[in-house]
């Protein structure tokens, strides 16, 4: 922002000392800064009158030439102007994307620290899982054994007391 701010400065200022050159091109004077802001401001209207009264009195073909580059001139500065002021706005169209992109990367940033985190709590849950998984396949062994032990229990007197009698 601050190099637009010295560009825009540095062409207002050779513009100046352009209309000043002129001035003094025409008239044979030096103009003061309030002639020159005169000119500037006043563009085509009533700025250039000290041309018009040049060229009636010395009817030259070269000041009327002069009068058409200040002009022409005058035009480009404008131009250029016009178009640093689109160059600035794009810039800062172009800052407030970035700012936006730079939330963005944060909410990403913020998401992945909490998805590791959630995936570390998801491993420790599965190996607890796995362990409950464990205890209860070995309980579950032991209540068949224990069952078949007491089917065991039950059956063996039936079948003896059959068999002896």
């Amino acid at each position: 922002m601050m190099e637009f701010q010295g560009l825009r400065q540095r062409v207002m200022s050779e513009y100046r000392e352009t209309v000043g050159r002129r001035y003094f091109t025409v008239t044979g004077e030096n103009p003061d800064e309030e002639v020159i802001e005169k000119i500037i401001s006043n563009g085509d209207e009533g700025g250039f009158m000290f041309l018009g009264k040049a060229v009636e009195e010395h009817g030259r073909g070269k000041v009327l030439e002069t009068v058409a580059e200040i002009q022409d001139r005058h035009e480009g500065a404008k131009e250029v102007e016009k178009s640093l002021l689109e160059l600035h706005q794009v810039f800062l169209d172009m800052a407030v994307m970035v700012e936006a992109q730079g939330e963005k990367m944060d909410d990403i940033e913020h998401h992945v620290l909490h998805s590791s985190h959630y995936v570390k709590d998801g491993t420790k849950n599965l190996q607890t899982a796995k362990m409950y998984q464990k205890s209860s396949r070995k309980w579950m062994c032991i209540g068949i054994i224990i069952l078949l032990i007491l089917i065991l229990v039950i059956v063996i007197p039936i079948v003896t007391s059959l068999t002896s009698s």
